[in-house]
């Protein structure tokens, strides 16, 4: 790992996984999940990416770090290789509050990994950040991310426009 990125991106680790700062090497399979349409379908505009989309994605969640401070972290299997998804806090200009966020390769999910990498990140987020408030933006219709964002502590506090449809907005606080 770089040394630089291990000083940005502490990596957190939990019974089963371990997130870390995202790096070069996590780039074909990260590209592969982005373009995975049924797993883009609730992020973003909806669309899935190609290569040149996913390197400048990736470049973005790697330069949030800079800019925020936090970002989003590559979640891998503890003791093993390999991309599992990523989980992180996203806060782009102009939005409320930071988001807390995941995305698990199809072939992982169902093994709890999102819950699983998420709390680690939401825990980060309170005790190692000091943020008062976290929220998650979850489409209707993706029961999968609703269901995670409950089993979080997450509140349904309301529907918004976002990027031109509606969003669910789940709110938590350090005492969820």
């Amino acid at each position: 790992m770089d040394p630089l990125q291990s000083r940005i991106a502490p990596t957190l680790r939990t019974e089963r996984l371990q997130l870390v700062a995202l790096q070069s090497e996590h780039f074909n399979a990260f590209a592969d999940l982005h373009a995975d349409p049924q797993t883009m379908q609730y992020i973003g505009d909806g669309h899935s990416l190609d290569q040149v989309e996913a390197w400048l994605h990736l470049a973005m969640l790697l330069g949030h770090w800079h800019l925020r401070g936090y970002g989003v972290w590559a979640v891998e299997e503890r003791g093993k290789e390999g991309l599992v998804g990523r989980s992180g806090l996203l806060h782009p200009e102009g939005w409320p509050d930071p988001e807390l966020s995941w995305m698990i390769a199809p072939s992982m999910r169902g093994r709890g990994y999102a819950v699983e990498a998420a709390r680690a990140v939401l825990d980060f987020s309170f005790r190692g950040l000091g943020l008062e408030r976290v929220i998650s933006l979850v489409r209707p219709g993706n029961v999968g991310s609703a269901r995670v964002a409950a089993r979080l502590g997450g509140v349904l506090v309301e529907t918004i426009d976002f990027l031109g449809s509606p969003m669910q907005v789940f709110r938590y606080t350090p005492t969820t």
